[in-house]
């Protein structure tokens, strides 16, 4: 069975920047249930664009904490 947590995210350009370009790992947010995230970088370069990366996101993972996808609201 999924889970599913969601959480906003506000990263301005330059900061946008060293996850699309690699030089960060992971990112780091805090779900609306208060627990905290780390996921793959990689994971939030289709959401880049010119003012970085604003929104409301929804993230999903496996029983095992296995990412299956992150998703704009």
């Amino acid at each position: 069975m999924a889970t599913e947590l969601r959480f906003k995210m506000s990263i301005s350009l330059q900061e946008a920047s060293r996850y699309y370009e690699g030089r960060a790992q992971s990112v780091k947010v805090l779900a609306e249930n208060g627990q905290t995230i780390r996921f793959p970088a990689q994971h939030i370069r289709p959401f880049i664009d010119q003012q970085g990366v604003h929104g409301y996101f929804s993230i999903s993972f496996d029983d095992n904490h296995k990412l299956l996808g992150i998703k704009r609201l």
